[in-house]
């Protein structure tokens, strides 16, 4: 694991405002990831986890502090440069899926890889070794609603690490799912994470997941409560 953090925040706060209301989300959080990580952040419902995630993935941008990704600092970028390092540097898996139901699970897989104008042919070649590596090749030309959700969801971890970014940010990806399907997609991700050294992100309130985690890192009332390294259960 690099000594060098792949992510570092410093006194990051986020504050909503309506016409009457603020409501922090974030108070002062400041934290490091480091590349080969497997860690979760968790917390009770408004803890701000969610936020946490949405804002270092330039999803959203906070009301102060900053955000370094590979020690450049993400405040001063702008709608395009944010898409951008989006597109290259980070993948997401979300609880809902978010697959284009007009595109084959291959086209999905492939989406990111032609975004960043990488030709037809190479593509599908790593569209379709990814599928492969996952256990999912034989869907390769079903639609979204054709597979299940758990095939489904491992599509979605599929687009997300085809490209090979510096970090996936996973926001509940086990939320819609039932036991035996989440602990299949739990451990995916944890030998994508051994096998190709994969970083993971997760916000999860999972217990399922959590157990099978490296680092804990817990959120009560928009704070760091807890910071620890686990021995994950097999």
């Amino acid at each position: 694991m690099s000594s060098s953090p792949l992510i570092r925040t410093l006194d990051l706060e986020k504050t909503y405002v309506t016409e009457t209301i603020e409501t922090p989300a974030l108070r002062g959080v400041s934290v490091e990831l480091h590349t080969g990580e497997f860690t979760a952040v968790a917390g009770p419902s408004g803890s701000g986890k969610s936020t946490l995630l949405h804002l270092l993935g330039g999803l959203d941008r906070p009301t102060s502090g900053e955000i370094y990704l590979e020690d450049q600092p993400m405040s001063g970028l702008s709608k395009d440069q944010l898409s951008r390092l989006r597109l290259t540097s980070i993948g997401f898996v979300f609880q809902a899926y978010n697959l284009i139901p007009v595109l084959t699970v291959l086209e999905n897989t492939a989406f990111v890889l032609e975004l960043q104008g990488v030709v037809r042919g190479e593509r599908m070649k790593r569209a379709k070794k990814i599928l492969g590596e996952l256990g999912i090749e034989q869907y390769a030309d079903q639609y979204p609603h054709r597979i299940s959700g758990g095939e489904q969801q491992r599509v979605a971890v599929a687009r997300a690490v085809v490209s090979e970014p510096s970090i996936v940010l996973a926001d509940e990806p086990t939320a819609n799912l039932d036991t035996a399907t989440s602990l299949d997609l739990i451990d995916l991700m944890r030998r994508l994470n051994a096998e190709k050294g994969a970083t993971f992100f997760f916000a999860t309130h999972d217990t399922r997941l959590l157990d099978r985690v490296n680092r804990l890192i817990t959120l009560v009332d928009g704070r760091i409560a807890e910071d620890q390294t686990q021995t994950a259960t097999s």
